[in-house]
């Protein structure tokens, strides 16, 4: 069976990642791309590196526009999607690659984001786990609506879940630290991410608890924990620190955590590929090892080393990813794949870009 597919925002840095990839689909009809001011321009105008869909026209966002395919992606700017969700209430498969069905909670949305509250949707992280063993691919087969992550929050989250889950780190003592290109700021111009003002230098942003994916990371970690409701619920606590960095893609997220009392370093690393060894995106490394940004560019792969500081009392995870595909537009792809019946890995590589 081959599915319809129409993409909005189809102009943008997510939008174009999300058609990169569904280009390579076998399973895919791209029959529609959508925008904003660029409405009525070829796609090539925005995306020439997308040869296979130079014969594209850029057609109004619109509901009217949007329905009456099998399957939607919104790659649209926070606070979007939601008017236009309700409208494509026919349509089988919607993946929103923005915000608005992200978080459960009303008031953590109206303390980061502010502006009309969306019911959640099903998460699209595949291998987050959620309590009792289960992943969250269990929950994306079958999906009728997927809200892809964003990319600091599930890099952060795909780093400790793991240890939260197991118990041997205290999630209410995290701090993650993260390098990040500035494609995960979106395509629109901003003075602050001009060349000239990001070449030669690394700018920290949103430092002091206020970045918006900060609510996105603790609703994961405390899934993971078994205890997402109730008296019981366990407390995540986390300082949350991005720096923009001169490179085009890539997260590379450096996050700590206490380790909980009397756990033996073994139990530690076990927690962790007991989680991802039979993962085939998301990888630990070899002990003594760590991942480079430049390993991951292009690919849906999240790499991950891990560090046991026993002098500071601490876990170390570094992980790294390509902001644009496993961050966003892979994870949505394979989430689309589990909510199709798909093989999960159709139409994504492993394997990076290098030089």
């Amino acid at each position: 069976m081959t599915y319809s597919v129409a993409v909005s925002g189809a102009s943008g840095y997510a939008g174009g990642e999300i058609l990169r990839l569904l280009a390579a689909h076998p399973d895919i009809e791209i029959r529609t791309v959508t925008a904003h001011s660029s409405a009525g321009q070829p796609l090539s105008a925005h995306q020439p590196h997308l040869r296979s869909l130079a014969h594209l026209e850029l057609q109004p966002t619109t509901p009217e526009i949007l329905a009456g395919h099998d399957i939607v992606f919104l790659a649209l700017p926070h606070g979007q999607s939601g008017q236009y969700t309700d409208a494509l209430d026919d349509t089988p498969l919607v993946i929103d690659a923005g915000a608005d069905h992200r978080l459960t909670s009303q008031d953590a949305w109206d303390a980061f984001y502010g502006g009309s509250f969306h019911e959640p949707w099903t998460y699209g992280v595949p291998e987050l786990l959620v309590g009792d063993g289960r992943k969250q691919r269990e929950n994306l087969r079958d999906a009728r609506r997927v809200a892809a992550p964003g990319c600091n929050a599930s890099t952060v989250s795909l780093s400790l879940v793991p240890g939260v889950a197991a118990g041997v780190i205290d999630p209410s003592d995290i701090v993650s630290v993260l390098a990040v290109g500035p494609s995960g700021a979106g395509k629109s111009l901003k003075t602050h991410l001009l060349g000239s003002e990001i070449l030669g230098t690394a700018n920290p942003y949103a430092v002091g608890g206020t970045h918006r994916h900060i609510p996105e990371i603790q609703q994961a970690l405390i899934d993971a924990s078994g205890t997402s409701t109730g008296s019981g619920a366990q407390k995540v606590g986390i300082s949350f620190t991005p720096v923009i960095v001169p490179m085009a893609r890539g997260i590379l997220a450096t996050s700590t955590a206490r380790i909980a009392e009397g756990v033996t370093d073994a139990e530690i690393r076990d927690a962790w590929q007991s989680a991802y060894g039979d993962e085939t995106f998301v990888q630990l490394l070899p002990e003594g090892s760590f991942p480079r940004t430049a390993d991951v560019l292009g690919a849906n792969t999240a790499l991950m080393g891990l560090a046991i500081d026993r002098a500071a009392g601490r876990v170390t995870v570094v992980t790294a990813v390509d902001n644009l595909v496993k961050g966003t537009a892979g994870a949505a792809i394979q989430s689309m794949n589990l909510a199709l019946g798909l093989p999960e890995d159709r139409a994504l590589t492993m394997n990076g870009v290098a030089p």
